[in-house]
């Protein structure tokens, strides 16, 4: 079994340091069921590869008990796909020989291990039980790039047709330890299977490596089942303590943080002129049907709806609260049923396909991406510009080089404690464009606000159109 790790981060052999593995040195692991070998094909400081060979020796894991059982009898337990393909003895590879690497911790390049990286893995075989949807499922939620080949079951007999298997690539750009966190999981969930018994302990396993992602996560109920190999006191306990770790931030602390930024930008009245640009560029396209996603308290709802134009209306956001509280001020309980009809209200996640964004002509999206870890942006553009497609997208985004107009924002810091970034001009730009050629879309900018001759307006705006 052979599983590879890439990166152009430069230099690339800074690699060597994150998983504390010299690339001039190859290594071997013993393992209770073979050995493991770490090895660079490649290390130059443009490009670097490390190789994780797994050799697993099936007789050995007969004599040991640990050998697959049940269907096939003894001929199963010598004769099976266990030393060809990814699985939970993979898994425990990766824990292994790269421990430190999965913790994030890095004694020699310290704030690399906490930096994403453009990161390249690439597993030689994997088995898919719910093929490649299933897969897609996965891992594109979690911001990587999905590369499936389905190998057939005997190339010399084509009518048997396809295999389980896969040569699967996944690139990202993402933490390392994120990336080993990911595969340590989800591998065995594609597997549906696990090679030793599965207690108390599989639980805190995957509540500790799946911190930070797999409680959002749209597949989590179907993960934990099959990572637990479907005990269901187990699964239920895992669930439950999840749904504790998924409670979202108490109200008060995200209105707190919200206010703070509407008080730093209410002396330009920046969120007011943000919206009518935002209306100004949906009315411009002729658009009937308009999505604002990430709506949050229905802001721009309430102005869409003052414009006849407009009779198809979907206000998104991930925050059930956000939603009551937008509910509340459109009065939508109260409001005239023709009315009524214009406007819906749906709970969901910017991060995940949704078949319900389908067929709306225009999208907005006022000053989200800022939130987005890069990781998550790079879902989201997906779902976005490439499953729910608009002809037209307004998008904002504050204006990092404005920031030094503001007298109360402290150098360096961001407009809301919340944001995972601001970019100048030219960063938005990038990526813009970036979009537009992965996409199919084209682009031009609009700046809202006052326009200062040195550092521009506060608020950038892309509008995206195909």
């Amino acid at each position: 079994m052979l599983l590879t790790l890439s990166t152009t981060h430069h230099p690339a052999t800074d690699l060597g340091y994150l998983l504390h593995k010299n690339p001039h040195r190859p290594q071997s692991f013993e393992l209770s069921f073979g050995h493991a070998h770490v090895f660079y094909p490649e290390a130059t400081e443009a490009r670097t590869t490390v190789a994780l060979l797994l050799e697993v020796d099936p007789v050995g894991l007969v004599r040991e008990r640990r050998g697959p059982s049940g269907e096939g009898g003894v001929l199963a337990q010598y004769v099976n796909d266990r030393p060809y393909v990814a699985s939970s003895f993979l898994s425990v590879a990766l824990a292994r020989t790269f421990r430190n690497a999965m913790s994030g911790s890095s004694k020699e390049r310290p704030d690399l291990a906490r930096q994403p990286l453009p990161l390249v893995a690439r597993l030689s075989v994997l088995p898919c039980r719910g093929g490649e949807p299933f897969l897609r499922k996965l891992f594109e939620p979690l911001g990587y790039t999905v590369t499936a080949t389905r190998h057939a079951l005997d190339e010399t007999v084509p009518d048997w047709g396809h295999s389980r298997y896969f040569t699967v690539t996944l690139e990202a750009h993402t933490r390392l330890s994120d990336l080993l966190t990911h595969l340590y999981v989800l591998i065995p969930v594609l597997d549906d299977d696990k090679h030793y018994w599965v207690g108390d302990e599989e639980v805190e396993k995957l509540l500790r490596h799946g911190e930070g992602w797999l409680a959002a996560h749209p597949e989590r109920d179907i993960i934990t089942r099959r990572y637990l190999r479907h005990r269901r006191s187990l699964a239920r306990e895992a669930l439950e303590r999840l749904s504790g770790d998924e409670a979202p931030e108490p109200e008060e602390g995200t209105q707190a943080r919200n206010q703070e930024e509407a008080a730093l930008e209410s002396r330009l009245s920046l969120n007011e002129q943000r919206l009518q640009a935002v209306v100004a560029v949906l009315k411009e396209s002729g658009a009937t049907r308009v999505v604002d996603l990430g709506c949050g308290e229905g802001k721009l709802l309430r102005a869409l709806l003052k414009e006849r134009q407009f009779t198809d209306i979907l206000g998104m956001d991930v925050s059930f609260r956000s939603l009551e509280i937008a509910r509340d001020r459109l009065d939508l309980d109260r409001m005239p049923e023709l009315q009524r009809r214009r406007i819906q209200l749906l709970h969901g996640s910017l991060m995940y396909r949704d078949a319900r964004l389908a067929g709306y002509e225009a999208a907005s999206v006022i000053e989200v991406i800022e939130h987005l870890d890069p990781p998550r942006l790079a879902a989201f553009e997906r779902v976005l510009f490439e499953s729910a497609r608009p002809n037209v997208v307004a998008l904002t985004t504050p204006n990092a080089e404005y920031n030094v107009r503001f007298e109360s924002l402290p150098a360096g810091t961001f407009r809301h404690r919340d944001h995972r970034f601001e970019w100048t001009r030219a960063e938005f730009e990038s990526w813009a464009q970036g979009i537009c050629e992965r996409f199919g879309y084209s682009v031009r900018f609009l700046p809202v606000g006052p326009l200062d001759p040195d550092v521009g307006a506060p608020t950038q705006m892309a509008v995206f159109a195909r």
